[in-house]
């Protein structure tokens, strides 16, 4: 029974003191989600998300950090964008091409540490230009130069002292860090988003009633397709040649290699948010320069908010970013290679460069599927907000924040299940 896994789990002391560690993480990131820089002027600032849409889905992946203006108002936006910046870069640069895909442990390690060095100015100028746009809008008050740079300094801090925490859930806790980090931060406005679905209903009376119907049916259809494109995968039959080493016989098994049919994940949607948001940003940050500079910034900001511009934008970026993301984290020559040196084939394949064509062209049939999916998934709040009328859908069960939930928990569930296992192997 579940409950038997849940006192299994509480039993051992490893896996414990893993979930113990990663829940007080948690709840250092929501006290620091809740701690605001000064001069903040809560009622414009709710006015503000109120006004722009698009601000307020990036809040619910800052846990309302950026609602509140909080020390941590970036998240791991800073983080997220260098990841993005080298991963483009190594497709430019051969060297660091290198060192990321076939340096082993110590080549990621220096790419890591490439990318937090980057975060350093990015989180700086995302800071100056929030602060600068934020004032703009008269949610912050006018602040010296001292203070200024004070509270740039503040937010580039807070972004780094996130990463260090995402880093150390990855390297102590279960599972990826920064994905529990932006975990945390969904599940964390879910309560806020339910009392304001709830007031929506009681101030619109019975003629709310189908819209809430109509937004839980939806809600359950895509709760269950996010699950089945989550799960589902293809599997490419593998054979093992037998082989005579003394007087014993190794291989003649045939196995399977499994291709996800989203390999990616949630990173692309993470990907294409992040760079539509950074044009918007910018050109409310040029927006008061006047001349020509400010006028262009204003029609750059005006056409971004358009929400046909910014849906057409955002499915063909999270398409985009599908395939990118596979080609830099998934090589079928490196897989055909290691299969040939084991001994491994295809039937019906010769191995080598035939295997690795053949891989080439399952996984891209397979990936238009998984690229579509997660492109409809990325704009279906604002289908199903225009259809029922309820905002806190994509806060809800919006598709990108939906996907990134089921993602981490049936993660998370993994990695204790395969603990859990370790140590029955133990036992026995």
């Amino acid at each position: 029974m579940w409950y038997e896994k849940i006192i299994q789990i509480f039993k051992l002391r490893d896996l414990r003191n893993k979930i113990l560690f990663v829940l007080g993480i948690f709840v250092v990131f929501r006290i620091m989600a809740n701690i605001p820089i000064s001069g903040v002027d809560a009622e414009n600032l709710r006015n503000f998300f109120n006004q722009f849409q698009m601000f307020g889905l990036l809040n619910v992946f800052t846990g309302g950090a950026l609602d509140n203006l909080s020390l941590v108002m970036l998240g791991l936006g800073p983080y997220i964008t260098a990841v993005i910046i080298f991963q483009l870069l190594t497709m430019i640069f051969p060297q660091l091409e290198k060192i990321y895909k076939e340096g082993g442990e110590a080549g990621r390690q220096k790419f890591n540490q490439y990318c937090r060095i980057a975060t350093v100015p990015l989180a700086a100028l995302q800071g100056y230009a929030m602060i600068m746009m934020f004032q703009r809008q008269n949610v912050i008050g006018t602040l010296s130069p001292t203070l200024l740079l004070t509270s740039i300094l503040t937010i580039t801090a807070g972004a780094l002292f996130l990463m260090w925490l995402g880093e150390l859930a990855s390297e102590k806790g279960i599972g990826n860090g920064v994905s529990l980090l932006i975990f945390a931060g969904i599940v964390a406005d879910f309560p806020n988003s339910i009392r304001q679905m709830f007031l929506q209903v009681e101030t619109g009376g019975a003629a709310k009633v189908p819209s809430i119907i109509l937004f839980f049916a939806m809600a359950l259809i895509i709760i269950t397709g996010v699950v089945l494109i989550n799960e589902a995968r293809r599997n490419i039959p593998v054979s093992y040649a037998k082989r005579v080493r003394g007087m014993r016989t190794y291989g003649g098994v045939s196995t399977y290699l499994p291709l996800n049919i989203n390999p990616a994940g949630v990173i692309p949607i993470i990907f294409a948010l992040s760079i539509l948001l950074f044009p918007s940003m910018i050109a409310n940050f040029l927006g008061g320069a006047g001349g020509n500079v400010g006028n262009i910034a204003k029609n750059i900001s005006a056409f971004f908010q358009n929400q046909w511009v910014y849906g057409i934008l955002y499915f063909l970026l999270v398409v985009l970013f599908t395939y990118f993301y596979t080609a830099v984290t998934f090589d079928p020559k490196a897989i055909s290679q290691n299969l040939q040196k084991m001994g491994g084939f295809i039937p019906g394949i010769r191995p080598g460069e035939s295997t690795a064509n053949f891989m080439y062209y399952i996984l891209n049939r397979v990936l238009l599927i998984g690229a579509l999916f997660l492109g409809a998934i990325a704009v279906m709040p604002s289908i199903v907000q225009g259809v029922t009328g309820i905002q806190q859908f994509q806060f809800l069960v919006g598709g990108t924040s939906l996907l990134i939930v089921v993602s981490v928990v049936l993660e998370t569930f993994r990695q204790i299940k395969a603990q859990l296992q370790m140590h029955e192997y133990e036992t026995f």
